[in-house]
């Protein structure tokens, strides 16, 4: 059972979010309306997650992510918002945000999203992790910048893969799986799993056209 924070300016929003959450088995901690306010209860309440709206008063969600990061320890942030902005996605990933999903998501992928949050996972949609692909920049190719099994790692990550199933399906450990993510973070100059999958497609060492518009799951692939 994981403890659940909602942040969110629209008060039948955060009822309906409490009363799923609360009938799937799940703890939801508190409610807040305003950035300041998700702050604050964050600190307070110690949830595992923070499920976070991006347009608030007072502080936006952007800000909240990046001051609940930085000041709350253990503390991880799921964005559910109306916006699909592509500068707005990247703002709350570079904040530290651990998943990006719209409205327009389906209740079953948002709680199959927070739970992944609270273990540990990154999760961006297929949908926008689509569009940054297509707002993306062609740039100089950066193959040789990462071996291939950094490759591999960061594609079958960037399939939906968590880093678990990553090590399953190339046949090695986690252990070893982190252990090439810290190197690819050092040369990518990445801060985060989602910032060096993003950094990669951009370079072209990736790429995500073979992300499935539906896992069959209803669950939004792993980064």
């Amino acid at each position: 059972m994981i403890k659940i924070l909602l942040a969110d300016d629209h008060a039948l929003l955060r009822e309906g979010l409490r009363k799923s959450f609360e009938g799937a088995g799940d703890t939801v901690v508190g409610e807040a309306s305003t950035g300041e306010e998700a702050v604050a209860l964050a600190k307070a309440l110690q949830p595992n997650v923070v499920l976070m709206d991006l347009s608030m008063p007072v502080m936006d969600g952007i800000e909240a992510t990046r001051q609940i990061r930085n000041e709350v320890e253990g503390v991880r942030v799921a964005v559910l918002t109306m916006h699909d902005d592509i500068d707005k996605t990247r703002d709350a990933i570079a904040a530290g945000a651990s998943a990006y999903l719209s409205k327009g998501t389906s209740f079953h992928e948002v709680r199959e999203t927070v739970l992944r949050v609270a273990e540990g996972d990154t999760v961006l949609s297929p949908a926008l992790a689509g569009a940054m692909l297509n707002s993306a920049r062609a740039e100089e190719a950066g193959q040789d910048l990462l071996s291939d099994r950094q490759i591999e790692i960061l594609q079958a990550i960037a399939d939906g893969m968590s880093t678990k199933q990553a090590g399953r399906h190339l046949g090695i450990t986690t252990k070893t799986v982190h252990n090439h993510l810290n190197a690819i973070y050092r040369k990518l100059d990445a801060q985060s799993l989602t910032h060096a999958v993003l950094s990669a497609v951009r370079l072209g060492i990736i790429d995500l056209n073979n992300v499935p518009e539906d896992s069959g799951n209803g669950s939004a692939p792993g980064i």
